[in-house]
């Protein structure tokens, strides 16, 4: 049976400890509004070029772009969002396991010849995905960006990626992320980043063409659609980017109310307990005196 000493050490180990987390909570709260309000910010230039593309399309030209260009898969690559830091409850751990099913599933579709590489990105994941080598993948990790990267070096990895596929390295290139929906939901999403969906650029422009009066395409509408193109996909990795960092300072605010509510607990357990220890102490006590004069 503890001491009353022992006790009292845990209880106040376990009172700093839900002070930690606490104040951790409150940091990642902070972290988690600022990525918010990125997110809004970067809407009117989405919404922005979806209206130039929006205007495109429905003029009914005939478009082409390399960066719409669907071939032949024989290399998929998948950009994975991942953390450097830990605390965060099992958010990287729930992103690896969709990363393996997603691999998985594209085996079955494209065959176990694919080649498939990994691009991980944040210290966390690019741990994780290392389990994958020697099982048919390749593993790249990013170290152009990671969770604390500004938008100029995101606009760069952006850049790099068009490249890759332009010159063929990768055929398809798909995104893992966690999608923010709010500070209690994060969802696992896959996105298709690279080629351009063109169904999808049609779906997303409908809606900004509707709310514009018509325009006049100079010099043409082919090279604007592949001057705009670049933007959308620079859109998108953006987006994507500062998601997976929301969603990250949210499960980290979880997951540390998690460990405030348990330090809770488990403090009011061990006071309780520390109260009955020295209640009786003082219970014998007194028996002792009382017994001592009794005996006089």
């Amino acid at each position: 049976m503890a001491t009353l000493r022992e006790l009292k050490g845990r209880i106040g180990s376990v009172a700093s400890t839900g002070k930690i987390t606490g104040a951790m909570k409150m940091i990642s709260s902070a972290k988690m509004h600022k990525y918010e309000q990125a997110l809004k910010r970067l809407v009117p230039f989405r919404e922005q070029v979806q209206s130039v593309i929006g205007h495109l399309l429905a003029a009914e030209g005939e478009y082409t772009s390399p960066l719409i260009e669907e071939r032949e898969v024989k290399s998929i690559a998948y950009l994975v969002y991942g953390s450097d830091d830990g605390l965060c409850g099992a958010y990287n751990n729930n992103i690896y396991k969709g990363l393996l099913e997603y691999v998985g599933k594209a085996r079955e579709q494209y065959g176990n010849g694919i080649d498939v590489t990994v691009l991980p990105v944040g210290k966390k994941m690019t741990k994780a995905s290392m389990r994958m080598v020697g099982t048919g993948v390749n593993v790249e990790p990013v170290t152009s960006i990671h969770t604390r990267s500004t938008q100029k070096d995101v606009a760069e990895f952006a850049e790099m990626l068009k490249d890759k596929f332009l010159n063929k390295e990768y055929d398809l290139v798909e995104v893992i992320f966690m999608h923010y929906h709010s500070v209690s939901r994060q969802v696992l999403v896959k996105e298709q980043l690279l080629p351009v969906s063109y169904d999808v650029l049609v779906a997303e422009s409908s809606s900004a063409v509707n709310k514009n009066a018509p325009c006049l395409l100079e010099p043409d509408g082919n090279t604007i659609f592949n001057s705009v193109l670049p933007l959308y996909l620079l859109s998108m990795v953006q987006t994507q980017f500062t998601e997976n960092n929301a969603s990250e300072q949210a499960a980290r605010v979880m997951a540390m109310q998690s460990a405030s509510d348990n330090a809770k607990t488990l403090l009011e357990t061990l006071q309780l307990e520390y109260n009955k220890l020295r209640q009786q102490g003082i219970t014998t006590e007194l028996l002792d005196i009382v017994g001592g004069q009794v005996e006089r």
